[in-house]
């Protein structure tokens, strides 16, 4: 993929930045230390783990996805040899039998009902993998199917059946049905107002389909039994203490005799927030006394974790004829299935950011989450905002038509800059550089048409529509061109006490300073170990750094996700350096007799294994300063400012700590008679506050693209409407973009420090998801001439043979 890492601050701009230089610091692009492990096929995944005398798990999970359980036998499975254990909800040791991210709805197995398609029902324990698999297809479970539901009109009509029947959580209380999860409202101005000053108004509904993280690694542990009657378990994860939080209660153990630590994770996006086979495999485990190990199939995983909400949207805004936005408003349906995961957080962000990176004074909003049989919905890159975003760009597009407009050009006059107030009332306190982004990504040159004629040597398939499957040379192939920018939230929002913690120490081995940084953080592959040693480097001034495996023994670094790891335990990180620095100096200053009179007036650096002023004058060695002293080891908490709460009726309140932002261009071949679509370019250009390095930004940048694409043209797991089964859950029916479906993504990075962050950074990971699916639809629009409201696009879409 080709990219162009352009590093633009302009002059005057504060960049917040320690101004150190060490080799292997923050501003280098630091190659990752688990990079090539990967890539040769190297590196020890949680699949890989291997413990003598360890069993096998495995989880009978429903074949339906609405049903009383009238009876379980496990007789069968039970006498089968090599078989250990088998448990249901009975045999569940503590009286707390329920988890979940915010609402404890989650049973760890069926209670006598079953609510979507693959939810887990008993557990099975055997001395082989396949013996545990054949055990569990023994056991006899007879279901009695209740009514489904499956949307809105279900879920809220006079009679529809309850998911959870005498639900009692702290959003039961404001939400108009039982079967809706969270309800959020932003009103600010007067719609019907505004909209007697438009000159034009649009309206629009819009389909988002439910995806699926994907990610490389399907989930993965091993639970083991500990002298003290407690567990340790080794698990691929996004949020350890989270983790932790849920299994102790249910384990009835303490949660100090349940320890943690993060094995090899194969990617995440969101799917691993919530517990998988965390709790299954610790119940096996304290339940035979032995190791147990769990590992799903890929058809498990689509059954064993959350995907994005589907949703529906709908639009309407208004504008005068000169371009300036009116009014908006807009209604969003999350279906988020059976148990409540993030939905209320997505509600949230769906809400709050709907209004995309645009001034609009007049806004009447309303985000509602669904609970129902499909399958249970919470995290992925971006959640929330991105099904906003796929609706609100479209609509950019109307409204820019209908006044005769270019489509660029219209976001830029509407687009939001720093002070701008957001819908929630909250005013945007740092860089917001939307029409900069726009201007760079329209100003690059395309790429040339018709790249697959090459010259005397006939076609390259590769580059056109359908690619190797050779089923067209070129024959009504035309070219579209689309835009699109988005608005995405850092760290959690309204409220939530949101910190990191870091543990640093440093000590003197061999002669040399090192130092040890030591936190929960998962790294789900986003490169965060890098990060944290390059901070390390840049504020101790050591060249060697040791990352400790992140564990529970250590406070909680929150969760990898909404594009918060980097700011916040990057912060910790940071802070702890600061405060270990500053103990090296006061030793240095106590023993100041035998060295530089400058210990006592200077202000001092460590820098490339030095004592220095800040005018570059070595005053000793780190190591000297050390000598003949324990080593020094601190653990801090670091907080971003506070968040409030969203007022439950107007949705007013700082719910945010910061914004991010994302541009793309794309560009697309269709051909019309056959309905495919090869996405030749998707250009990009966003804010990144800092890049701390580069190589690790640009991959973020270029994969978050990449998801953005398989939604809008291929990823879509399909559920039946009349059963609510999953109808593709394998990768050879639910289809992800390959090397040869993914484009040219040249990538433009701006730099614009945001000062109430460290070194003025801005999480980046998931912005690029939100833009990049309407660019991609925009284009296909504006070579199709259709209007194309439906994610992801089919083929029958737009042949017309729906």
């Amino acid at each position: 993929m080709a990219q162009n890492n352009t590093r633009t601050v302009p002059a005057g701009t504060p960049t917040n930045v320690t101004q150190k230089h060490n080799k292997g610091g923050i501003g280098e692009s630091t190659l990752r230390p688990d990079g090539t492990l990967k890539v040769t096929g190297e590196f020890a995944y949680s699949s890989d783990m291997w413990h003598e005398d360890m069993l096998w798990g495995q989880t009978l999970r429903s074949t339906v996805a609405h049903a009383e359980i009238v009876s379980i036998d496990i007789s069968e499975a039970l006498a089968m040899p090599g078989v250990y254990s088998v448990l249901t909800y009975d045999d569940l040791p503590a009286e707390m039998k329920n988890y979940g991210l915010e609402i404890q709805d989650t049973p760890v197995l069926a209670n006598g009902r079953v609510r979507h398609h693959g939810e887990p029902v008993a557990l099975v324990a055997a001395d082989h993998p396949e013996t545990a698999r054949r055990a569990a297809a023994k056991i006899k479970i007879d279901y009695r199917e209740l009514p489904l539901v499956t949307d809105e009109a279900s879920a809220i009509a006079p009679d529809a059946p309850l998911i959870h029947p005498g639900r009692d959580d702290h959003h039961s209380g404001h939400v108009p049905h039982p079967n809706i999860v969270h309800r959020q409202p932003i009103i600010r101005g007067n719609v019907e107002e505004a909209r007697k000053r438009a000159d034009v108004i649009v309206e629009g509904e819009y389909t988002f389909g439910m995806q699926d993280q994907a990610f490389l690694g399907p989930e993965s542990g091993m639970a083991v039994p500990t002298e003290d009657g407690g567990v340790d378990l080794y698990v691929a994860t996004q949020w350890l203490h989270s983790d932790l939080k849920q299994i102790a209660p249910v384990l009835g153990l303490p949660e100090e005799k349940v320890r943690m630590t993060l094995s090899g994770v194969g990617g995440a996006f969101g799917g691993r927030e919530d517990i998988s086979m965390q709790i299954h495999a610790c119940l096996l485990a304290l339940a035979t006394n032995k190791p147990v190990k769990i590992v799903y199939n890929r058809f498990e995983s689509f059954f064993g974790h959350v995907h994005r909400h589907p949703a529906k949207l709908h639009y309407e805004h208004g504008a005068t004829k000169d371009g300036k936005i009116t009014h908006m408003k807009c209604r969003i349906v999350l279906d988020g299935g059976a148990y409540a995961s993030a939905s209320p957080a997505v509600v949230g962000n769906a809400s709050s950011l709907s209004v995309g990176p645009y001034v609009i004074d007049d806004v009447d909003i309303e985000a509602v989450a669904l609970y129902t049989n499909n399958p249970p919905c919470g995290a992925m890159r971006g959640f929330g905002a991105v099904q906003a975003c796929f609706a609100y760009e479209a609509q950019m597009d109307k409204l820019a038509a209908k006044l005769g407009m270019d489509p660029v050009e219209f976001r830029q006059l509407n687009a939001m800059e720093m002070g701008t107030i957001m819908p929630t009332g909250q005013v945007v306190d740092s860089p917001a550089p939307v029409a900069e982004l726009l201007r760079r990504v329209k100003a690059r040159p395309l790429p040339p048409e018709r790249q697959w004629e090459t010259a005397g040597e006939g076609s390259d398939v590769r580059a056109l529509p359908g690619g190797l499957s050779n089923t067209t040379h070129g024959e009504g192939v035309v070219r579209g061109v689309g835009y699109a920018v988005g608005i995405k939230n850092v760290g959690f929002s309204e409220g939530f006490d949101d910190y990191s913690t870091a543990r640093v120490r440093l000590e003197v081995i061999n002669g040399e300073p090192v130092a040890m940084v030591h936190t929960a953080m998962a790294e789900v592959g986003q490169g965060g170990v890098t990060v944290h040693a390059q901070i390390a480097r840049t504020e101790l001034g050591v060249t060697q750094v040791t990352i400790h495996p992140a564990d529970t023994q250590v406070g909680s670094a929150g969760s990898t996700s909404a594009s918060r790891q980097t700011y916040m335990t990057g912060g910790a990180v940071k802070n702890t350096c600061e405060a270990v620095r500053e103990a090296v100096l006061e030793i240095g200053r106590r023993k100041n007799g035998s060295y530089h009179p400058a210990w006592a007036t200077a202000e001092l650096l460590l820098e490339g294994g030095k004592v220095v002023t800040d005018g570059g004058e070595v005053l000793a060695d780190i190591a000297e300063v050390l000598e003949g002293e324990d080593a020094i080891d601190l653990e801090l908490e670091f907080r971003h400012r506070p968040t409030v709460a969203f007022d439950l009726k107007t949705g007013q309140g700082d719910g945010h700590v910061q914004y991010t932002f994302a541009a793309h261009r794309a560009v697309v071949e269709v051909d019309t008679e056959l309905g495919l679509v090869k996405v030749v370019e998707l250009a990009t250009a966003q804010d990144v506050g800092k890049a701390l390095n580069m190589l690790s930004v640009v991959g973020q940048i270029q994969g978050g693209t990449t998801q953005g694409l398989g939604v809008a043209i291929m990823e879509e797991i399909i559920v039946d409407p009349k059963t609510a089964k999953v109808r593709n859950p394998s990768f050879t029916d639910y289809l992800i973009p390959t090397i040869l479906d993914t484009p040219t993504i040249p990538v433009d990075v701006l730099e614009l420090a945001d000062p109430n962050a460290p070194y003025g950074l801005r999480g980046l990971g998931e912005a690029p998801t939100l833009s990049s699916t309407p660019a991609v639809l925009a284009a296909i629009r504006q070579a199709t001439g259709l209007e194309l409201n439906k994610t992801p696009i089919r083929p029958e879409a737009l042949t017309g043979t729906l």
